[in-house]
C-alpha cells in the first residue's frame, strides 16, 4: 500500500511538471515587476548598457542614460517597450533592442494551502497559472485530495477547478494567478461502510458512487455477508443534522459522509 501510495505521488508530481512545461511559454512578458524584484536590463549591441538592480520600493529603477524609470505593476514586455521608447526618444540608441530578465521574482506572493505536498507562500515567478503553483507545491497528496481545488482572488471572487480535467490538459481550468490569491486543494469526501465487509473503514467518494461501488471499494463482502435480504441501509444526517436510517439498493448512490452498513445473512 505504501509503495503504491508513493508511486501515485511521484505520477502526479510528474503531470504536473510535464504540463507546466507545456503551458510556461513566454510567460515572464506577462510578469508583473514590483518592489524587490531583481531584474537584468540589456540593449542589443550595447553591453556596456547591460544593468542588474533590484525594483525600489517605490516601484522604480534607475538606468544608464535615461535615469529613473517607473516599471512596478509594469509587465516585463511593458517595461521593455519603456526602456526602449525613452532611450529612442532621449536621441541616445535609434530603435533599441531592450531585454529585460527576472532574476529574483520576489514581490508578488501565492498561498498553496491545503491536501498539497508543500503547503506554503510561493513567489510568482515567470509561472503564472493554478498549474505551476500546484506544481511548485509538489502536487496534490494522493489519495487524500480531493478532485477539486478552489482558487481565491485577492478581490474576494472563487473559481472552483477541476483537478482532473486540468491533468487531462484543459486550459480553460488552468486559470491565470496574481499576487494575494489563494489555492486551496481540500480533503477529498469520505463515505463509511462498516458490517460485512472484508475491508470496513473510510474511503474516498468517487463521484456518482453507488452502494455495488462502495461494497467493492471496501474488497467485497464476507462470508457472512449479504447485499440482498435484510439489506444495505445507509445512516444520513438531514438538513437539520438529525441522523436517519435508509434502506439501499445496490445502485443507490451515495452522499458525502454517508455510513454504509451490510447485514449479516440470516440463511
Amino acid at each position: 500500500m505504501m509503495n503504491m501510495r508513493i508511486l501515485l505521488t511521484a505520477t502526479v508530481l510528474l503531470w504536473f511538471s510535464v504540463f507546466k512545461l507545456a503551458w510556461s511559454t513566454e510567460l515572464n512578458q506577462d510578469y508583473r515587476l514590483g518592489s524587490g524584484d531583481v531584474i537584468k536590463i540589456s540593449v542589443y549591441e550595447y553591453p556596456d548598457l547591460t544593468t542588474e538592480m533590484r525594483v525600489s520600493e517605490t516601484g522604480n529603477v534607475s538606468f544608464p542614460l535615461i535615469g529613473e524609470v517607473s516599471l512596478g505593476g509594469k509587465a516585463v514586455g511593458e517595461a521593455e517597450r519603456l526602456i526602449a521608447q525613452r532611450l529612442n526618444d532621449g536621441g541616445f540608441i535609434n530603435k533599441p533592442q531592450v531585454t529585460i530578465v527576472v532574476v529574483q521574482f520576489l514581490s508578488q506572493k501565492i498561498n498553496v494551502l491545503g491536501l498539497v505536498n508543500k503547503p506554503g507562500s510561493y513567489s510568482l515567478e515567470e509561472a503564472s497559472h493554478v498549474i505551476d503553483l500546484l506544481a511548485q507545491a509538489g502536487g496534490v497528496t494522493v489519495p487524500a485530495a480531493a478532485d477539486f481545488a478552489t482558487l481565491l482572488h485577492s478581490d474576494g471572487t472563487k473559481v472552483t477547478i477541476d483537478l482532473n480535467a486540468l491533468l487531462a490538459g484543459d486550459k480553460a481550468q488552468n486559470h491565470v494567478v496574481s499576487n494575494g490569491d489563494v489555492i486551496f486543494v481540500p480533503r477529498a469526501p469520505l463515505f463509511y461502510i462498516y458490517g460485512e465487509v472484508q475491508r470496513p473503514g473510510s474511503y474516498k467518494l468517487e463521484k456518482n458512487m453507488s452502494v455495488t461501488q462502495a461494497i467493492s471499494t471496501g474488497g467485497g463482502l464476507t462470508p457472512k455477508g449479504t447485499d440482498g435480504w435484510p439489506g444495505p441501509i445507509v445512516k444520513r444526517r438531514d438538513a437539520e443534522g438529525k441522523e436517519q436510517e435508509i434502506d439501499v439498493e445496490g445502485s443507490t448512490l451515495l452522499r458525502v459522509d454517508d455510513v454504509l452498513y451490510l447485514n449479516e445473512s440470516w440463511f
